[in-house]
């Protein structure tokens, strides 16, 4: 290593992120030592000082780092850390960073609010000094109230996980981030209207928990990805570019969804306990142009009452669809197409253009009869079938026609064993 120049040594070093690493590769020589100085990216897992007794000697030690990494431009910290050493870092190195990855639970000096009104001082003030910011990652914060932040102009990227939020504090955050293209709020809670107007915005992620019923209203012309989950009332303004569409509400109902047709829709996915029909049927008439859906809704119904499916005409829902290649069935929306009436307008001219691969989940041995016709039709009319999975292990089996059905669709496997996988 004594021959390789100091450049290389240099570059080597660089490549390094990880805070034990860098500090094992100080203690070799000098010249590595030397080499700390041109480190772009410091790492601190979780268990870094897992060791130290003292908080203060940990800060210490991050703060020697930091100090000698004059050309930092990441800078990532999971282990416990206080505030004030946090705002001293920031100050040291804020005309260079670029990324900034902070795990605020194990914050050393974070009091408990009093109440709503009540909050104390917001470690995340400190964060304002870093104007040139391109990405902001944020776990465990809690914005009770607004940050006190001017502008990141330059934030591109801002992903807060796991944070307790207030609807003000929130809309005041993103309100300072005004030129984001990646917006990411996952395992947050506390809030009940969400409004999000970002001109820049490409993808936007949303995981709110919770049964309440919250709303979201966004508006963002240049929005490519929309994944949320946790809502009841959804607005999408009519101006976007929507490519990939997913709405979850894991507890709760959604009630109902209002939004553009997506010319551009390429996956979209809903999933939930229970959905009010109105909200299906309008997003089911948004997404004529959905090339992969996945439907895995339970029940529906606007009350407390656990409602199946309305009946659901097979011809007219894939001549509805017509551009669809990968179709993912739960059992509720296969039920809904295997009724009295579901298959009453097939005829010869009848044809499925573009579906090559169809996933079904069977949860009920009712009704066999009408569910192998529909299978059968799925099959004949879808003239690019590749592949139908049927998945029954989670069929409840109880019910003494659940073995006559089983035996059915093995026939049916065995007719077409090319195409049909049992699951």
């Amino acid at each position: 290593m004594n021959s390789v120049p100091d450049e290389i040594v240099e570059h080597i070093l660089s490549l390094l992120s990880n805070a034990r690493d860098i500090a094992a590769c100080t203690c070799v020589s000098k010249s590595w030592k030397e080499a700390v100085p041109y480190i772009p990216s410091l790492y601190f897992p979780r268990n870094s000082f897992d060791g130290v007794v003292r908080r203060a000697d940990a800060d210490a030690t991050i703060g020697r780092m930091i100090a000698a990494a004059a050309c930092l431009e990441e800078l990532v910290i999971y282990c416990p850390f206080s505030s004030t050493a946090l705002a001293s870092w920031l100050a040291l190195r804020c005309r260079s960073l670029r990324l900034l990855e902070l795990r605020m639970d194990g914050v050393a000096d974070k009091a408990a609010a009093a109440s709503d009104e009540e909050y104390p001082a917001n470690e995340l003030d400190c964060i304002g000094v870093v104007q040139g910011l391109e990405t902001l990652k944020l776990w465990g914060v809690s914005l009770m109230r607004p940050p006190n932040w001017s502008s990141f102009e330059r934030l591109r990227t801002l992903e807060i996980i796991g944070a307790t939020l207030r609807d003000a504090a929130l809309r005041d955050t993103v309100h300072a981030c005004s030129n984001l293209t990646d917006l990411a709020l996952l395992g947050c809670d506390g809030v009940g209207a969400v409004s999000i107007e970002l001109q820049r915005l490409e993808r936007c992620r949303l995981d709110f928990l919770g049964p309440g019923n919250s709303s979201l209203h966004i508006s963002s012309p240049r929005l490519e990805v929309l994944e949320i989950q946790g809502f009841s009332w959804i607005r999408v303004e009519q101006s976007h570019r929507i490519r990939r569409l997913c709405i979850a509400k894991n507890a709760g109902r959604v009630y109902k969804v209002d939004m553009w047709k997506p010319a551009d829709l390429e996956f979209m996915s809903l999933r939930g306990v229970q959905w009010s029909w109105n909200a299906v049927s309008s997003v089911l008439q948004c997404a004529s142009e959905v090339q992969h859906l996945v439907m895995k809704i339970e029940f529906c119904g606007d009350f407390d009452t656990l409602q199946p499916f309305p009946e659901i005409d097979l011809v007219e829902f894939f001549n509805n669809h017509p551009k669809l290649r990968m179709f993912e069935i739960h059992g509720a929306l296969f039920a809904a197409l295997c009724q009295k009436n579901s298959l009453k307008n097939l005829d010869s001219r009848f044809m499925i253009p573009c579906l090559e691969e169809v996933v079904i989940t069977v949860r009920s041995p009712l009704n066999a009869e009408q569910k192998l016709n529909t299978l059968e039709s799925l099959l004949r009319y879808s003239v690019k079938l590749r592949r139908m999975a049927i998945r029954i292990s989670q069929m409840k089996n109880c019910h003494e026609a659940a073995d006559d059905f089983f035996k059915e669709i093995c026939k049916f496997k065995y007719m077409n064993s090319k195409i049909i996988q049992i699951e």
